[in-house]
């Protein structure tokens, strides 16, 4: 193999790598911006996994009567796991969005509907870009109700024809680990980062393209 081809094929990876750092959600950003505390005490919750929670988070934001939204990990074997570990695939983990919401505006069916209309239920361990077990498509119910509501839309997608194969994970809630504060509002904090650019807002019109219904104006 000649000089030049060597130099040539070095370019050409580097290049690569330089462009997936950039899409990738495991990633870290130095900017921390200050977390308002808010009394969410009388609100629902629920818990969603569908890939990077950056982009996650930034969809059900846009939902009316979603009070807010909380990225973290659930559906893992350690407890207090940081994002390192999680990126690692080993610790069971997915990036995962606890929801608050309120029930009088939006109901629980609807955010599973949304759920499933913003994201391909079909990948197995991969969203866009990103690839592993923490990237997994889950829903983590927490009670009975919930778990039917779930399997009931999987249910009518599968008879509708939409999907051939649905690869959801329908899991018991046990907890939930808020995710790092450089994590949370990640996409209002960082609208020029890379893989906000170019990953979640496309995602995220995408999605609105779709949802006509129970958006915030």
């Amino acid at each position: 193999m000649s000089l030049i081809t060597v130099v040539k094929s070095s370019i050409w990876l580097y290049c690569f790598l330089l462009y997936f750092s950039f899409q990738s959600c495991a990633q870290k950003n130095k900017r921390v911006e200050k977390i308002v505390d808010k009394d969410l005490s009388k609100y629902k919750t629920a818990y969603f996994a569908s890939g990077c929670f950056w982009c996650v988070e930034a969809i059900y934001e846009t939902v009316d009567g979603v009070i807010e939204a909380e990225s973290g990990y659930a559906g893992g074997k350690i407890k207090n796991p940081s994002y390192e570990e999680v990126c690692q695939g080993n610790t069971g983990h997915a990036e995962t969005i606890k929801v608050y919401y309120d029930s009088t505006k939006v109901s629980y069916q609807q955010l599973v509907r949304i759920f499933f209309n913003s994201h391909d239920p079909t990948t197995r361990n991969k969203q866009g870009p990103d690839s592993g077990t923490q990237y997994r498509s889950a829903i983590f119910y927490q009670n009975p109700t919930e778990k039917k509501i779930a399997q009931n839309y999987i249910d009518s997608l599968l008879t509708g024809k939409h999907f051939k194969a649905i690869t959801t994970e329908l899991s018991l809630f046990t907890s939930f680990y808020k995710a790092e504060n450089y994590h949370q509002d990640f996409k209002l904090c960082n609208p020029d980062h890379p893989y906000i650019q170019n990953v979640s807002n496309p995602r995220l019109k995408e999605f609105q393209r779709k949802e006509k219904f129970n958006l915030k104006n």
